[in-house]
């Protein structure tokens, strides 16, 4: 039953990451393309140029601190938003509904209409002119880095929304009522009682966030065009620009197995932290805890006597 799984898996995942392991060994370029398998092997060279002669860490502190900037703003505002729709009431349906259209647009679609609103005498110019503020070029120079960072909160906040709602729904009702009998303050109950709920879900929309952010090449491609500023020259764009620009196939193949082991950072910490939260590495504490059973307490009343402290 798992080998059509497992031969899609080697097929799709297996094999173009071994392809790109020995191209990034090739130096593979527009004069060696035509003798593919027998261009010159070059080991390890591709990765010291990249590291030493590129601006392939720059590129990758770019991507890192622009997706960790985008998630620092857009986990309140997701989690605002879900705290703000979860209870019922008259226009509900609508309101999610909106909340929801920067996500499901293509990404495309996104960039091209902010880049016409942030072009020099758009609308982002003439709002900010008619309040008296001169804020310069927003696709080109330092400016666009930021412009990069508004354009990428807009279009992922309600991806954190959603899994903030559907953690905000897994919320026992009777927690919310032993909470309210026992005279809990708002924050207090917001603090011990929901946000233990949203561990998981935030957790797991953190990490896809990340990922996604650091991995973008549309937003970035549509919003700036090709050749990017140096500002927002992202990870995905120089691998691109190496690559078809360039014409360095093989140098482009090492700054993508690059970004693989970026992605796989932030993916094992995440998977380590779901290991510890299981009690996975714990045998000797779980037979501990078998052996003295602890006293059954409601969850309800527990949640609820915390936060009233």
């Amino acid at each position: 039953m798992l080998i059509p799984g497992g031969a899609l898996m080697v097929l799709i995942i297996v094999l173009p990451l071994l392809l790109s392991l020995y191209m990034a060994a090739l130096d593979l370029d527009q004069y060696t393309i035509r003798k593919w398998i027998s261009a010159p092997f070059i080991g390890v060279q591709n990765f010291v140029e990249a590291l030493t002669a590129t601006p392939l860490l720059n590129s990758v502190w770019l991507s890192v601190s622009y997706s960790v900037l985008a998630m620092i703003i857009t986990l309140p505002l997701g989690i605002a938003a879900a705290l703000a729709t979860q209870n019922k009431f008259r226009g509900r349906a609508l309101i999610r509904s909106i909340f929801l259209i920067p996500y499901v647009l293509p990404a495309f679609v996104v960039a091209t209409v902010w880049r016409t609103m942030f072009q020099p005498g758009g609308v982002v110019d003439h709002t900010l002119n008619g309040v008296g503020i001169d804020a310069g070029l927003w696709l080109n120079g330092p400016n666009s880095y930021w412009t990069l960072v508004i354009v990428q909160v807009w279009a992922s906040w309600p991806f954190i929304y959603m899994l903030a709602l559907t953690g905000l729904q897994s919320v026992d009702h009777e927690v919310h009522e032993a909470a309210a009998l026992d005279g809990a303050l708002w924050w207090r109950k917001l603090r011990y009682v929901i946000f233990p709920y949203l561990k998981g879900p935030l957790s797991l929309a953190i990490l896809v966030g990340l990922l996604h952010h650091i991995n973008n090449f549309t937003l970035p491609f549509v919003l700036f065009g090709i050749p990017a500023p140096e500002n927002v020259e992202v990870l995905p764009v120089l691998t691109y620009t190496t690559s078809f620009q360039s014409v360095r196939f093989g140098l482009s193949a090492a700054m993508a197995l690059a970004s693989l082991v970026l992605v796989l950072i932030p993916l094992f910490a995440y998977l380590r932290v779901v290991k510890l939260d299981d009690g996975g590495d714990r045998p000797a504490a779980r037979v501990g805890r078998a052996r003295r059973p602890a006293k059954p307490q409601n969850p309800a009343a527990a949640a609820a006597t915390e936060a009233s402290r």
